[in-house]
């Protein structure tokens, strides 16, 4: 089976399809069959290797996409904007505390889908009946957490780049402040909060070397034998894998502070 992967969205999450004689590269349009019905998806991976038995439960491409279905996939994307201002008129009629960021058509029409943001749980059961009355077709209403939401957004980092979730990043991983312990970075929030409000995903990045090099390196405040003298670490380089300690010269009294690669030091771990 000759397998690629598909998304639907930029940066969105990669779906396996069976491209059978299709002969496709990537960013190709093609159009697939969906549950949420027919959709127009764009290829990432154009080979993939799969195991024998997942090659069982992936569907096939049903054409490479024309200009007919590029065009009608711009229509639908004009008609979901105007969607969206339909749905926040009637948002604001039955006084629902929600507010709507986005809406997508499927690419047969079948199905219209509404993004929205609300910090508490809500009952749009009304709104749904009244979207279905106007638009003849299966409405659903998706609520987004801040970090989906930034994800539609095109915004930049601290970093001077556009943010990870928006080019790259086809899930959210799971962070913690210990990854920002285990790192030595600022604690402080607005120092290491993302324009989502949560942490940054780049936390995650480099979190294993890091744990990984402190289990090889001196703890700060251990002492330490050096070719100049026993010392005490002041503080660990993990990038360059070197410790600055504060050494006491062994022909003098003196004391200087240096910087030593791990392998010049000795020291028990």
């Amino acid at each position: 089976m000759k397998v690629v992967g598909v998304r639907f969205k930029p940066a969105g999450k990669i779906y396996h399809f069976d491209k059978g004689d299709l002969e496709l590269n990537d960013n190709d349009k093609v159009i697939v069959n969906t549950n949420n019905g027919l959709e127009l998806a764009e290829v990432a991976i154009s080979e993939i290797d799969v195991d024998k038995d997942e090659s069982r439960e992936i569907s096939k491409i049903i054409r490479r996409a024309n200009r007919e279905d590029l065009d009608k996939a711009d229509e639908n994307k004009e008609d979901a904007i105007r969607a969206i201002e339909v749905c926040k008129q009637k948002v604001k009629k039955h006084g629902l505390d929600m507010k709507i960021i986005d809406a997508n058509y499927s690419f047969d029409r079948s199905k219209l889908t509404f993004y929205f943001k609300s910090e508490n749980r809500v009952d749009f059961r009304a709104l749904v009946k009244d979207l279905a009355a106007i638009y003849k077709n299966r409405i659903e209403l998706r609520q987004m957490g801040v970090r989906d939401h930034a994800k539609m957004i095109d915004q930049f980092g601290t970093c001077g780049q556009k943010c990870c979730c928006t080019r790259f990043m086809t899930d959210f991983k799971p962070l913690s402040i210990k990854m920002a312990k285990n790192q030595d970075i600022t604690l402080d929030p607005t120092k290491i909060s993302g324009m989502c409000g949560r942490l940054m995903c780049c936390l995650s990045y480099e979190d294993e070397c890091y744990k990984k090099a402190k289990k090889i390196m001196p703890r700060v405040g251990q002492q330490v034998h050096t070719n100049d003298g026993d010392g005490l670490v002041l503080s660990n380089d993990y990038i360059k894998n070197a410790s600055k300690v504060r050494v006491k010269l062994t022909d003098s009294d003196q004391e200087i502070e240096k910087t030593y690669p791990i392998k010049e030091i000795k020291y028990s771990k």
